[in-house]
């Protein structure tokens, strides 16, 4: 699996590094992924959600340690897979800060994952173009501060292997980056900067601060060069917030509202229940109490700790041939935005650059220092477990069931072709939006919910509705083996963990 691409960045330094990774970590990772499953064996087991108690940690007045002077100001930040030109694109979008994701809009082939690590480590030397039929690509002199993603703890890296086993992604990923970059990071005036995905508890973070920590000694940089922002983007975690800051304090660049993957985490974490059955995914925002709350509570919690809590994403895309609809979409774009900056958010995320003058204007008219972290917050009441649970009302529809199906469908069939960003009826959908259409189906066969048309939403009806959304898709290659996938998934006894594990093994 090394070709001519991989040994550019496979070094035989990098990979004494990857190995060192591997021997320290690997099996910790394993460790922690089967307190995971106990957490929700127990929770389903007993239908009790068991919460840790208060611990000194979170009722200590501490702070982490402060925000360097290249990313003070975040006020917006766009977020897109590694490819070359998506790079160039985004650190020239005016954006504050570029995320690059080797997780959800990223599907994770060999030469996704290595060529990724080759664009970023041109990027950060400034060397990187792109040229096309109509264009060279090449960076403007003021650019966005990167920051990169690895893939989440649940993830292997099937294509390197240490001793015939397979290395977590995320330590694949994070130390390819690292390790080929930290010295011209520093020596640009700024530093290796992450964001973490899919947290569940402090102790996972504590495991990053941990290899943080092991991999500066390694390189010999000083202590807490390497800065994190962690997306809370799970239930459990929401609960850890304080935790998971202290554990990364030294390292800590603040939190983030990963609200997609958040509210595919409520249904995994409820998905025995009944009561927390959420209705249409498309009336589920931000807006929603049980949704308002986990973001009051991030910025509560961020603020006091004298760290960033950055914001949603903005999944909208410009609509080009359709004036009317373009305006409708930015207006909610616009409404987004201006009701995170007002509720104290430093900052917040958008998927094309199209959106981040728009996302812009409205954060300098609303937030005129760097960021909102020391001003007061206007939220005068603590928010409770009860806040942090309440589902929505709303309806349960076959519309939205259709579009369900259809999601899922389009975004596996790129996914496992090599592509994990995918525009879907003007949304850039990725894993983490494919993932609440599927987890939304499971939950209304488990509870054989009654739709707005009156039909009890059974395994029958979803075979029937299947079917017939999927005849449109009968001519793609892919299709035994994607229609088969959906079924299985949205059929079977316990919601299955993540869509890119069952996608995996199958990937071209």
């Amino acid at each position: 699996m090394i070709n001519e691409s991989a040994n550019k960045i496979l070094t035989p330094n990098s990979k004494l590094f990857l190995n060192s990774l591997y021997s320290e970590f690997n099996e910790k990772i394993v460790k922690l992924l089967e307190q995971r499953k106990e957490f929700y064996h127990n929770f389903q087991q007993k239908f009790r959600l068991k919460i840790d108690p208060p611990t000194p940690k979170s009722k200590d007045d501490w702070k982490c340690t402060p925000p360097p002077e290249d990313i003070l100001d975040r006020r917006v930040e766009i977020t897109g897979p590694p490819s070359r030109k998506m790079i160039i694109n985004a650190l020239n979008s005016g954006a504050n800060v570029y995320m690059c994701d080797f997780e959800d809009s990223n599907s994770p082939t060999w030469d996704n994952c290595i060529n990724g690590q080759i664009n970023l480590y041109d990027a950060v030397r400034k060397t990187i173009t792109c040229t096309n039929q109509k264009k060279k690509y090449t960076l403007e002199s003021d650019t966005a501060v990167l920051f990169v993603r690895p893939r989440g703890l649940h993830l292997e890296e099937k294509n390197y292997l240490v001793g015939g086993d397979r290395i977590r992604a995320c330590l694949f990923d994070f130390g390819l980056y690292f390790f080929h970059n930290y010295k011209e990071l520093l020596k640009n005036g700024t530093r290796p900067y992450f964001y973490l995905p899919k947290l569940e508890h402090s102790r996972e973070a504590r495991l990053w601060a941990e290899i943080f920590n092991f991999a500066e000694k390694y390189v010999e940089i000083p202590p807490g060069t390497i800065k994190a922002t962690v997306l809370i983007e799970t239930f459990p975690a929401v609960l850890q917030m304080d935790e998971i800051l202290y554990e990364l304090r030294e390292h800590s660049a603040g939190l983030n509202c990963g609200r997609w993957d958040y509210i595919f985490s409520f249904i995994k974490t409820f998905q025995h229940d009944k009561n927390y059955v959420l209705p249409d995914r498309s009336t589920v925002d931000m807006g929603s109490h049980f949704m308002k709350s986990y973001s009051q509570l991030l910025i509560k919690t961020c603020h006091r700790r004298g760290v960033h809590a950055i914001g949603g994403m903005a999944a909208q895309i410009p609509i080009g041939n359709d004036p009317e609809a373009n305006d409708i979409a930015m207006r909610k774009v616009k409404a987004g935005k201006l009701r995170e900056v007002q509720s104290g958010h430093d900052g917040t995320w958008v998927a094309h650059p199209f959106l981040v003058h728009i996302a812009k204007s409205i954060f300098d008219e609303h937030m005129p220092a760097l960021n909102q972290i020391g001003t007061k917050s206007s939220l005068n009441r603590d928010i409770t477990i009860s806040d942090l649970i309440i589902p929505p009302i709303g309806d349960c529809t076959e519309q939205m069931l259709r579009e369900n199906i259809n999601i899922i469908f389009l975004y596996i069939s790129s996914w496992i072709k090599g592509n994990g960003c995918v525009p879907i009826n003007y949304l850039m959908e990725d894993a983490a939006t494919a993932e609440i259409s599927r987890a939304q189906i499971w939950q209304w066969i488990k509870h054989e919910i009654v739709l707005s048309n009156r039909v009890v939403m059974n395994k029958t009806y979803f075979n029937q509705v299947l079917r017939e959304e999927s005849r449109k898709y009968e001519k793609n290659k892919n299709f035994e083996t994607i229609f088969n996938l959906i079924k299985d998934m949205c059929m079977s006894d316990n919601l299955k963990d993540f869509l890119t594990l069952e996608c995996y093994e199958i990937i071209e």
